[in-house]
């Protein structure tokens, strides 16, 4: 009777280990089954690493990437600027770009889900269609002119991805011998919309323009008096002109420095700090699925360090698209779509296999939203100079990020359309570009004239 009780409790010893191993098993195969059936060491659907099946299209049908068995490497669109303009939205052919769409959605392409595994392997894989315009990425990569930098463009109603371009870049068909050791190919293999953080210069008044709204109940009463620079804490703050006395709009379409020194005494750092993380700049974005850098608010350590802070000229970094998001969240009365990539998904047969629509997130108030909407159309009428957008009801905000060294400063203009049928929130910098409102702003007006057309049809 020992034995059989001993049995019976080693059997359901057993029994336990195999449940909880099972459960391991099913907990795991919930969570990485995409990742194990995408691994490049399945030679199922990879071929020298190189993903075999699947093909990847713009929002218009245009084949992007597909695999080429005669040449055994992924093949990319025959017009050189499509291939140059759309490289880090696609990724490389060795995989050193690790945001690219053929390593991030390969189970989309391969045509992987939990009931049925891979399916289409017999099919040769799944058609992604991307949200993006290649001809759009072709026009936005030629306005930045040799330039480093990037730009975004999506529509905030629906979360599309339009336009997304990284520079430098190259033509993965052909790549330059010297891409390694010519400086002007510097950090190619990052997409800098989605992986790199910048100083914001003065689009950064935006947050503290936020905040003064939300916590100084008489800021609409408020007046500032600029004569080209103040004292603040121990030492100065200046500003590229003496600009007198003004209202809070005034000082925001003149970006005024001693203003919004100002403010940021009155508001405190702990109060930007809120900010700058409720609004979503210190966060990781998930663009279906692949993350984008955290942007960074460093407490000041003294008091001029927080009237520059709050200027945008301190050690604060915000990450391009977390700050589209921001601007898609201000054109859309506080609310805006979360960026996607992801059009659809359809078989071999061409049947859709998945329902991919964006989440909203509000980042602000609709009072706030609609003030702050007034003030950066004001930007434009006032300063910016609407005729420069014909058509185009622009709201923007301009930033000239110093970054020392002796190079001239980052251009940045970021803003949103508020046309109901062009609902398009608008990112652009221009690495070491110069003035923001100049430069970054004529690549934004070439690029959102034709994104409108884009959306026309």
């Amino acid at each position: 009777m020992k034995k059989v009780k001993t049995r019976t409790i080693s059997l359901l010893i057993l029994v336990l280990l195999m449940c909880a191993g099972m459960t391991v098993y099913l907990v795991k195969y919930v969570r990485n089954g995409a990742d194990w059936a995408s691994f490049s060491a399945n030679n199922g659907y990879y071929t020298k690493g190189v993903l075999s099946v699947g093909r990847i299209l713009d929002r218009d049908g245009l084949v992007l990437s597909e695999y080429g068995s005669e040449k055994g490497r992924r093949l990319f669109p025959d017009k050189k600027i499509t291939r140059i303009s759309t490289l880090h939205l696609l990724g490389d052919q060795h995989g050193y770009i690790g945001t690219g769409a053929v390593k991030n959605f390969a189970s989309e392409l391969i045509g992987y889900n939990l009931i049925n595994g891979s399916y289409s392997l017999r099919s040769g894989g799944n058609d992604l269609y991307l949200t993006v315009d290649a001809d759009l990425n072709d026009i936005a990569y030629q306005a930045l002119d040799g330039k480093k930098g990037c730009v975004g463009v999506y529509n905030y109603k629906t979360g599309e991805t339009l336009a997304m371009v990284t520079a430098p870049s190259y033509d993965p068909v052909a790549p330059p011998d010297d891409l390694t050791s010519n400086s002007k190919y510097e950090g190619v293999y990052i997409n800098r919309f989605l992986s790199s953080t910048y100083s914001p210069g003065s689009t950064f008044k935006l947050v503290t323009t936020i905040a003064a709204i939300e916590k100084l109940p008489n800021l609409e009463d408020m007046t500032f008096h600029c004569e080209g620079s103040a004292e603040i804490g121990n030492g100065k703050v200046t500003c590229t002109n003496a600009h007198g006395t003004m209202d809070i709009a005034g000082a925001l379409a003149y970006s005024c420095n001693c203003a919004y020194a100002e403010l940021a005494l009155k508001l405190g750092a702990d109060t930007l700090a809120d900010y700058f993380e409720e609004l979503g700049l210190s966060e990781s974005l998930s663009i279906d699925g692949i993350a984008t850098a955290q942007g960074k608010y460093t407490m000041p350590e003294t008091t001029n360090d927080l009237g520059w802070s709050g200027v945008g000229q301190y050690k604060n970094m915000i990450n391009p698209a977390s700050m589209l998001r921001l601007m898609g969240a201000i054109g859309g009365g506080g609310t805006g779509a979360e960026l996607r990539l992801i059009q659809t998904v359809k078989s071999s047969v061409g049947i859709p296999t998945g329902i991919y629509k964006a989440d909203t997130k509000t980042l602000l108030s609709a009072d706030t939203a609609e003030w702050l909407t007034d003030m950066m159309r004001n930007n434009v009428e006032d300063v910016y100079g609407a005729d420069r957008f014909p058509g185009l009801d622009i709201c923007a905000k301009s930033g000239t990020a110093e970054v020392g060294g002796g190079k001239d400063p980052h251009a940045l203009f970021a803003g949103f359309i508020r046309n109901e049928e062009a609902p398009l929130a608008f990112i652009v910098i221009v690495e070491n570009g110069g003035r923001g409102s100049t430069v970054a702003g004529n690549v934004a007006s070439t690029v959102l004239q034709a994104a409108v057309e884009a959306l026309e049809k």
